[in-house]
Formats: C-alpha cells, sequence, structure tokens
C-alpha cells in the first residue's frame, strides 16, 4: 500500500478579520498553507496563486521514473514559477500591486520503508513536527524578530510583545528576489506534522500547541487548536494543517480550503 500523509485541515476567518486571506491544499503526498498580504483582495487572490500554482505538482508525485532528486528540485523550482504567476497577475491589475504571500508546504516521499518529507519555506507560516512528546519547530521564520532573536538581540520574553513581531523579511511578491531553501526530515512512525498561518502560532503559546496536537484524534485535536485560538481572540485568519504518516489504499484528493476555494 502506498505511503501518504492522513490529514485533517481548517481555515476560518478569525474574529477581526471580514475575509480570509490564508489558502491551504491537501493531498496525500503534499500539504501546504499560504498566508496572503498587500489588502483583503491582494492577499487573497496571492495565497490562492501560490496554492494554485503549487498544486501542479501533485501530478507528478506517484511517478515511479521520478527520483527524489529530481522531486526536491520540482518543489524547490515551483518559488520561481509562483513568483512570476505572482508578478504577471500584479502588473495586470493595478489594485494587486504589493501583494505577496508566505508559504509553507510539505512534501512526502520515498519508499515506504523510508519515508521522507522536504520542506519549503518562506515567510512567518509555521511547520511543527510532533515526535513522542518533542515539539519541533521545523521552519525558521523570516521575520526581523527572528533575526534580533537569532543574533541575541532580544530575549524569548522580549519577543513576545515586540513591535516588529509580524515584520517580514521575506515573502514570495512577485520580486524575484527568494533566497529559497529546502529542508529533508526523515519520518519515524507516530510522527504528526502541523503546518499554520501565523493566526494560530502568533497567537497561542507553544504549551497550548503542544497539548492541541498532542490530542489523539486528528479531527478532535484540530478543534481543540481552533477553539483555543478562538478563545484568545484570533485576531487575524486561522489556518491549519495536521497530518500523519501512514499506508492507505486511497490516497486523498487534492482539496484547497480557504481563498483557494475561490474561483
Amino acid at each position: 500500500m502506498p505511503t501518504a500523509f492522513l490529514s485533517a485541515a481548517r481555515s476560518v476567518v478569525g474574529l477581526v478579520r471580514s475575509g480570509n486571506e490564508d489558502s491551504a491544499l491537501l493531498h496525500s503526498r503534499l500539504i501546504a498553507v499560504a498566508d496572503g498580504m498587500g489588502g483583503h483582495a491582494g492577499g487573497e487572490v496571492a495565497s490562492s496563486i501560490a496554492i494554485k500554482t503549487l498544486s501542479s505538482l501533485t501530478t507528478l508525485l506517484d511517478n515511479p521514473d521520478i527520483d527524489s532528486d529530481s522531486i526536491e528540485d520540482l518543489l524547490l523550482n515551483s518559488l520561481d514559477t509562483i513568483d512570476s504567476e505572482i508578478n504577471r497577475s500584479a502588473k495586470a491589475d493595478f489594485d494587486l500591486t504589493g501583494m505577496g504571500t508566505t508559504l509553507t508546504a510539505l512534501m512526502l516521499y520515498g519508499d515506504s520503508a523510508h519515508p521522507k518529507v522536504a520542506l519549503l519555506h518562506v515567510g512567518d507560516s509555521r511547520c511543527y513536527r510532533l515526535r513522542g512528546n518533542t515539539l519541533l519547530q521545523m521552519s525558521h521564520d523570516h521575520t526581523v524578530l527572528q533575526e534580533l532573536l537569532d543574533k541575541g538581540g532580544v530575549s524569548a520574553d522580549e519577543a513576545n510583545a515586540h513591535p516588529q513581531r509580524s515584520l517580514l523579511t521575506q515573502a514570495i511578491m512577485g520580486e524575484g528576489s527568494l533566497s529559497p531553501v529546502l529542508t529533508v526530515f526523515d519520518v519515524k512512525p507516530q510522527d504528526r506534522f502541523l503546518i499554520c498561518s501565523d493566526g494560530l502560532s502568533g497567537v497561542i503559546s507553544e504549551k497550548e500547541l503542544k497539548l492541541g496536537m498532542k490530542v489523539a484524534d486528528l479531527n478532535d485535536a484540530l478543534k481543540k487548536l481552533i477553539d483555543t485560538t478562538l478563545a484568545a481572540g484570533a485576531p487575524d485568519n486561522v489556518t491549519i494543517i495536521l497530518a500523519t504518516v501512514g499506508e492507505t489504499t486511497e490516497p486523498l484528493s487534492l482539496t484547497f480550503l480557504g481563498a483557494a476555494t475561490d474561483e
């Protein structure tokens, strides 16, 4: 039986925003979240472009003639295509000038005995892995605040209230200036992965996030995380994908969430 992501996901507007600028996709071998920016219309368009463009890779993932190196190259190079599409759309519509999006994507590949996941990440959406009782933030934020933390310019306590905590140092904006990094991780039985927009990770604590991820049933875990975020005020759109890796006879069909569901 093929190895696949077994996933549950949800995207909600939150308690303050009037529209959803997040987009996401679910597939048996690829999961991703994009958080748009640039005003209501621009954010929705940018995140949708990222997700819809990325989704074209799903038709190639079950091709036995494509090796692991080629799959990694395809995922990494997809950023250039997304960036070009955002540039083209912004030039065609003045109202979309300045739009952009984050993107955090996790691709599953390799044989069933030694599965791997490749992480492609730009911006401040996040990817986490829960292995046993250990929570790992797999992605690294592209923000001014993260650079300050890396250099020791601020403490972790100061970071929580820092005025520049959401200022991005890298996003997909059609400018051709990305410096993408693809990171590969081994997969172990019972690993649980979470991809989310900062509407979740920027609102609840890591302890609360871990407690939610530890709930056994994926849908119940998803509900706990959403409910915790809503109870904390949910000032932004909240998009979450939870996934484990297992064997299935019915690979998950391609599904879009959030702004990417609009035609």
